[in-house]
């Protein structure tokens, strides 16, 4: 019988794995909450295939784990690939697929609501309530049909966050270096990055962690935005200096800063650090800050996105173990 075993499974991702388990009773699924490491790796013995989901990385030593036991069928539940050693992994001949598209709409959704708060300072006036200071000024809003919006990055998650603020009334600016065809008949593409950071109110960052892309908003690039702006990251945290970003709200540059995605997040996000000593003092000022709204990664977190992510995971990985061509590929010869 074809056998998948599947590491870190959460709680609220168990419904979907027997889910899929009952829709496939021909195939035996087994699971545990742990994450897949070297140690770890034995728990899959037997297996024909895995799928896993981690913040932490794909060393070299847990690919070769999984090699020993001549599993090569790898399917991840999430997009990101940038923590796995792809060279080892084409290397040993491993067949690998992510789940690039899970829940665009619970992304853009959050970014554009978080987005929409910063505008209305209403953390701040959560505080304010909070202490039974029902004063209203001067923690007066702005209205997002007033704002100019502008998106880095036109893919699936960039263009749900377009059309939401759109909704509202705002008037929507995009770049990317790969134009999307329709969006560029409508005239939403500005020429540079530049441009869009010398017309925008809010700026949205929605593109992958690539090495030309770290640091993409830094001391530089703040320094062209309009005073008062309001930017977003809930794609990678490496897109973001977050000192810079620091520097910005320090000196009033910047207006509001929303932060689903930090670049110091792993071994931080999704732990509970109450009644401890908390381990970024950086994050801790960021998140004591009326101006900032912090996430853990939880822009994903809906019930819509984590059945996607488990159930479109393992059938990649089924599709994988039978050779047959798996919706969503990594292309390891591409990756080199």
């Amino acid at each position: 019988m074809t056998k998948i075993f599947a590491y870190a499974i959460r709680k609220d991702e168990e419904p979907y794995v027997h889910e899929w388990k009952e829709a496939h009773p021909d195939v035996e699924v087994d699971f545990t909450d742990k994450l897949l490491t070297p140690e770890t790796a034995s728990l899959a013995e037997g297996s024909d295939g895995v799928v896993t989901y981690q913040q932490l990385d794909y060393k070299a030593d847990t690919i070769e784990a999984l090699d020993q036991l001549g599993i090569h069928n790898w399917s991840i539940r999430n997009v990101g690939i940038d923590n796995i050693d792809l060279k080892k992994a084409k290397e040993l001949g491993f067949k690998l697929t992510n789940v690039p598209v899970y829940s665009p709409d619970a992304i853009a959704e959050h970014a554009a609501i978080q987005a929409a708060r910063v505008l209305r300072q209403d953390k701040e006036m959560d505080m304010k309530l909070a202490k039974h200071d029902l004063r209203w000024a001067p923690t007066i809003g702005r209205e997002v049909r007033d704002q100019t919006v502008g998106v880095i990055g036109t893919g699936h998650i960039g263009q749900v966050f377009m059309r939401i603020m759109e909704g509202f009334g705002a008037k929507v600016i995009a770049y990317d270096v790969f134009r999307n065809p329709v969006l560029e008949q409508k005239g939403y593409y500005v020429d540079t990055l530049d441009d869009l950071y010398a017309q925008a109110d809010v700026i949205s960052v929605h593109v992958p962690d690539t090495p030309e892309n770290v640091h993409m908003i830094n001391d530089e690039s703040i320094s062209k935005m309009k005073d008062d702006v309001v930017i977003v990251n809930v794609s990678r945290g490496p897109l973001v200096d977050t000192d810079a970003v620091v520097r910005g709200l320090d000196s009033g540059k910047i207006f509001g800063f929303v932060m689903d995605t930090y670049e110091g997040e792993v071994g931080i996000f999704n732990n509970d650090f109450s009644g401890k000593e908390f381990p970024d003092q950086r994050l801790a000022d960021l998140i004591a800050r009326p101006n900032v709204l912090v996430t853990p990664h939880t822009a994903f977190y809906t019930t819509h996105a984590v059945r996607n992510m488990v159930i479109k995971a393992f059938d990649n990985n089924l599709n994988l173990i039978k050779n047959e061509k798996p919706e969503t590929p990594v292309d390891l010869d591409k990756e080199f």
